[in-house]
């Protein structure tokens, strides 16, 4: 695709297509709803975890406050060992241990400890608690394991004045591991679904913008001429401008069957007086009569020439016009060879296929080949060659003749209007000027040149069908 970024009025690609504007939109949002999910999903399982693990940490502690036993000697020990099993286990992560409160100068001791810590023993942060007060801590463990802590002080009934500190600690992988699962799973269900809603979403811009498939579909009939209007039914949003459209095509064509009509008026309200002026010439004498019938010849032409020029104008207006060219040449093949039967002239087609087609009406293409025909058969000696071809879009006609040609200098003024060349030859040099105001309304182009034999090659361009 090639970049639209730096042509001047045009969109780069991802702002000049709309498909690409809403799946851009569509997937953006899908990203960043993701993200945000995602991110909240994990917050809220990770808080709860760590809630529910320090409300573990609690329920030991409670446990261990309620199976702590103070004999007579004042022997602090427990009266069943704790449930949980891991307990028992060497570092298995998660510990207990009961500390006594000595003086305000002496450390405490480690009186009791769960199987878990083996022989070491948990360094609680300095503090000072009051009694039934529950700190939290993070500290580190045996072998450097990370620990979440909570302590209390407790005074048991038989030794009030010998409080106890109970400690109760689990590994933080305890809260990370079952975290960092989640995490992976969330990863993996939040992926598929992102990939579900981008495919719904693609699915989706696909099947709302299919409708403009078929209305670039119908303009394209309209433009080759297989259909008047655009047909079929379109989504409500589009609909209207499909009316509209037809609407204008419709306005278009009652304005150029205005302008025809308008045409044939004119041409017929003109003619006729020029008739009777050229039929009361004919059998008159002298320079007044040979004056009116020149002018006459003269009127008549010209009006030829601007109703023609009338017509192409408004028939350029209507888009899908299709006119196959073989045809109309093969007539004008006919009606030349019977024009200039008394010159005995070869006049052949050498090159057009069947399926060529001019973009325009079919009297504008007989006005333009008929005239280069016409007067290639005035200047030609023995031989006249056709050729129709389609290249790059365009329908390129040539007519060679084998005639004397025309100097190169006077080529260009050839072209314009009541320019002769050559007085001896009939005509009012208005044949080329035609061809060239018909071709230029169709957007072509007239070229003069020297034919292979000598002669002159008149060459236009025109839009193909």
């Amino acid at each position: 695709m090639p970049d639209l970024s730096s042509t001047p009025g045009r969109l780069p690609c991802w702002r000049g297509s709309l498909q690409l504007r809403l799946l851009a939109g569509t997937l953006t949002w899908i990203v960043l709803a993701v993200l945000v999910s995602g991110w909240g999903l994990s917050s809220l399982f990770s808080q709860h975890v760590s809630r529910q693990f320090h409300a573990e940490l609690g329920m030991h502690l409670d446990q261990l406050a309620a199976n702590l036993v103070v004999d007579e000697d004042g022997e602090v020990h427990l009266r069943a060992p704790l449930s949980d099993p891991r307990l028992m286990r060497p570092y298995s992560g998660l510990y207990w241990q009961v500390d006594r409160i000595a003086g305000e100068e002496e450390a405490a001791v480690g009186i009791l400890r769960s199987r878990s810590l083996w022989d070491a023993v948990l360094v609680v942060p300095p503090d000072s608690l009051n009694d039934g007060e529950l700190h939290a801590h993070r500290v580190r463990g045996p072998n450097e394991e990370r620990l979440r802590m909570i302590e209390q002080v407790l005074r048991p009934a038989e030794s009030p004045d010998r409080p106890l500190r109970l400690i109760v600690a689990g590994s933080e992988d305890l809260v990370a591991v079952p975290v960092e699962r989640f995490n992976g799973l969330l990863a993996l269900a939040l992926g598929v679904l992102s990939l579900g809603l981008a495919g719904a979403s693609i699915l989706q811009v696909w099947t709302a913008l299919r409708p403009m498939a078929g209305l670039r579909e119908g303009l394209r009939r309209v433009r080759d001429g297989t259909s008047p209007a655009i047909d079929g039914r379109f989504p409500s949003e589009i609909q209207p401008l499909v009316d509209e459209f037809n609407g204008v095509l419709a306005r278009n064509a009652e304005i150029v069957v205005r302008a025809r009509t308008q045409a044939g008026n004119l041409a017929h309200a003109l003619k006729t007086p020029l008739a009777v002026l050229a039929n009361a010439a004919v059998n008159e004498e002298g320079e007044l009569a040979h004056r009116v019938r020149e002018q006459v010849s003269v009127a008549q032409t010209q009006i030829d020439h601007h109703l023609a020029r009338a017509r192409a104008a408004a028939a350029v207006q209507i888009p899908g016009q299709r006119t196959p060219v073989r045809p109309v040449l093969d007539g004008l093949m006919r009606v030349m060879r019977r024009v200039h039967a008394d010159r005995d002239l070869m006049i052949e087609i050498v090159e057009c296929r069947d399926d060529l087609l001019f973009r325009g009406e079919e009297q504008d293409l007989q006005e333009i080949l008929g005239n280069l025909i016409d007067n290639a058969c005035k200047w030609a000696l023995r031989r006249i060659a056709v050729r129709v071809r389609a290249t790059e879009g365009e329908l390129l006609v040539s007519v060679e003749d084998d005639g004397p040609g025309i100097d190169p200098a006077v080529r260009e003024s050839a072209l314009d209007r009541g320019v002769r060349i050559d007085e001896q030859r009939p005509g009012a040099g208005l044949g080329l000027s035609i061809v060239r105001d018909l071709v230029q309304l169709y957007g072509g182009r007239v070229a003069l040149d020297s034919g292979t034999g000598g002669g002159l090659c008149a060459s236009v361009r025109l839009p193909a069908g």
